[in-house]
């Protein structure tokens, strides 16, 4: 690349602060989704934080939302890690896992991840259009920031309100968590899941409440009357497969439709896509064998399968804003079983790995939404994401084994309850209904190809009801403001941002100060 092709906004500056950020940023998400089994968007935490930084230096937005495209990549790359890893200690507290082989995996993922959104950026940014809420929050936040004025002051003002609301629901206990009756009746209060549904709207938020609804409402009560679920956990495990398995079925006729097509247009312009595919997945899965000690095959077939995930990761965060990484590991390990055994360790590596992949994917596509929206260069984020991404990974690799060290043990009933490992651990022995999954992977596919936006409706399936009844009050917010305050909706949409951005601060500072206090 020349000097002159250079784009303007890649700056020292920016790639500088895009390290150090990603480095805190991996640093604390690794400890709060350790510590309570969360883990907060920091997209606005670092769009802000640049703007902070930059802006006085005279940086543009266009600057600034590079800067912030690289410290974000740390914190997803963290939740792929702590999401995955400490199921090898849950799992065999003695295991033997060192550093190196851990860092292996997680640059590896990363890699992965940089390569494989390179090839699906257009498709899924600038031809399909999805709603990408937390990039679409950046991007106001950045550009309501920009103008100052009264926008400046409605963001402050939500982000305000949103941060009060976290601490007394987490730091004060003043505010329960989820307030109703039973888990069917239950609503979280979370800002934060209030503004994504306001800002993905009716569409996808009525598909993602029609699972939600049908599941835990009528088919969970109607299956224990009726005799069909002998008890509460074969109904969860029957409602949970079934919702990986629509979320899965869709992700196969996202890839069968479009972006397979996307991949092969791009492939008969220039064979450059295919050897990046080719070239990229190959040398992971030798430094996979070579470093980490994966068999050549499984490896091999684990290249392939994050480029599956990675499509489907792109769709649900694009239409929910959700990214549900150490699911997608655990699905190309159950896929990987189904030729190739693999367990103890190794088993573990490869879930790491491409949930490293697809959480780095969600990232950077939310990154990109923000930077269609300013203009930015994509190329110049593609490097700021690179960047982040492997210090990030490194960093949040050192960071696990940190705590581990400080706190001797992670799981149920320890400091670190690391629930998602924990589920991860349990489900590494199969998925707990078969049947229900290969139910859904048909549905999910089928609804797919017909237009129907099927995986917001394995995601209803699969959540929490709590979790959807929160996301839906802001879709409904959304139906009313459109009807009745259609005149009102760019300042509904920045409070939104602001209730995102709000929650998403207070956890990572919540997170540091844990850190710092080991608390």
């Amino acid at each position: 690349m020349k000097l002159t092709q250079i784009p303007q906004e890649l700056t020292t500056r920016s790639m500088v602060l895009a390290a150090l950020g990603s480095i805190v940023i991996a640093g604390s998400s690794t400890y709060v989704a350790l510590r309570i089994g969360a883990l907060p968007w920091p997209t606005i935490f670092v769009a802000v934080l640049s703007m902070a930084l930059l802006k006085p230096f005279g940086a543009s937005l266009r600057e600034i939302n590079v800067a912030h495209t690289g410290m974000s990549a740390g914190g997803l790359v963290a939740g792929g890690l702590a999401f995955t890893l400490p199921g090898i200690w849950m799992s065999d507290p003695s295991s033997t896992l060192g550093i190196p082989v851990a860092a292996v995996a997680a640059l590896v993922g990363a890699v992965l991840g940089i390569a494989f959104t390179s090839l699906l950026r257009k498709h899924f940014v600038d031809e399909l259009k999805l709603p990408f809420p937390m990039g679409v929050a950046a991007a106001r936040t950045l550009q309501a920031g920009d103008q100052g004025g009264r926008k400046a002051s409605t963001l402050v003002a939500s982000c305000g309100v949103s941060g009060l609301v976290t601490y007394l629901r987490d730091g004060a206990g003043v505010i329960p968590a989820v307030l109703g009756k039973g888990p069917l009746f239950s609503v979280w209060m979370s800002p934060m899941a209030a503004g994504i549904g306001f800002i993905i709207g009716p569409l996808y938020m009525g598909t993602w409440a029609l699972g939600a609804i049908s599941a835990h409402w009528f088919m969970v009560p109607a299956g224990l009357s009726s005799g069909w679920f002998s008890d509460g956990e074969a109904a969860a495990a029957f409602r949970s497969s079934l919702g990986i398995g629509v979320i899965v079925g869709a992700g196969i006729a996202v890839l069968f439709r479009g972006a397979a097509i996307s991949f092969l247009r791009s492939l008969s312009a220039s064979g450059m896509n295919f050897k990046i595919v080719a070239i990229t997945g190959a040398a992971s899965a030798c430094v996979l064998t070579l470093f980490a000690g994966v068999p050549f095959v499984p490896s091999l077939l684990a290249t392939a399968g994050v480029w599956v995930t990675v499509v489907m990761a792109a769709t649900i965060t694009g239409q929910t804003g959700i990214d549900p990484m150490e699911i997608f590991g655990i699905l190309v390990l159950l896929a990987i079983r189904t030729v190739w055994y693999i367990g103890g360790q190794e088993a573990f590596l490869v879930t790491a790995v491409v949930a490293v992949a697809t959480g780095l994917a969600g990232d950077a596509m939310q990154d990109f939404r923000a930077g269609a929206i300013l203009g930015t260069d994509p190329r110049a984020q593609l490097v700021s994401e690179a960047v982040g991404g492997l210090v990030g990974a490194l960093a949040a690799t050192l960071t696990i084994f940190l705590l581990k060290e400080a706190f001797g043990a992670m799981g149920p009933g320890t400091d670190l309850a690391a629930p998602q490992a924990f589920a991860v651990k349990s489900m590494i022995d199969g998925l707990p209904d078969r049947v229900a999954f290969l139910a859904g992977l048909a549905g999910g596919f089928f609804l797919s190809l017909l237009g129907v936006p099927s995986m917001t409706v394995g995601i209803g399936i699969y959540l929490p009801v709590a979790i959807s009844l929160a996301a839906g009050a802001g879709g409904l917010f959304r139906v009313l403001s459109d009807r009745f305050m259609e005149d009102l909706n760019e300042d509904m949409t920045l409070v939104a941002s602001g209730f995102l951005g709000g929650e998403g601060i207070a956890g990572v500072i919540f997170a540091i100060w844990k850190v710092v206090t080991l608390g």
